[in-house]
């Protein structure tokens, strides 16, 4: 999946708001880890821009949106060095991690939280409180989708964007 080019002048805004946490030496190690097509730190990133954009279209609160969308997946652990059962476990319960890894190194909100802990409804143990985890989720998967079949974009990603445009304008206008 092509990255995502956030050095233009209207995405300085973006950089502003995750700064703090692009310069974390452990959150950089995410960028040793495999994921789907591409590493966990540009997957973050992926989740995080888009999350970004949509967010303020739709009136979110998307400074806490971009934050938790980046801490999405902080979690230190290589899925390809561990067992498939372990691996499996790690789907369910990586959230957690990423959730209490954000803590060591970040104040979050309640709602950070949320979104963090949630965002692999319905799989994980913990409910989206608010519109902005729901986003997060489903803006994850989107990417995820998107990442992992990157060589068949030209209508897999156009019917991907028509449904996530469509679903979230019709559940929140």
């Amino acid at each position: 999946m092509k990255s995502i080019d956030v050095s233009a002048d209207d995405n300085l805004e973006f950089l502003d708001i995750i700064k703090d946490i692009l310069e974390n030496k452990e959150f950089q190690k995410l960028s040793n880890y495999e994921h789907h097509n591409s590493n966990r730190l540009q997957h973050s990133l992926n989740v995080s821009y888009r999350s970004y954009k949509i967010s303020k279209k739709l009136n979110f609160d998307y400074e806490k949106v971009t934050r938790a969308a980046l801490l999405h997946d902080f979690f230190l652990i290589d899925n390809y060095s561990i067992t498939k059962y372990n691996r499996l476990k790690t789907l369910f319960n990586h959230p957690k991690y990423a959730l209490d890894n954000s803590l060591r190194y970040f104040d979050l909100s309640d709602m950070e939280k949320n979104i963090i802990v949630t965002h692999m409804f319905p799989l994980g143990r913990y409910l989206p409180r608010y519109k902005e985890s729901l986003l997060v989720d489903f803006v994850d998967d989107y990417v995820a989708i998107r990442e992992a079949y990157y060589s068949k974009k030209s209508e897999l990603s156009a019917a991907l964007s028509f449904l996530l445009v469509f679903t979230f304008n019709f559940i929140f206008k």
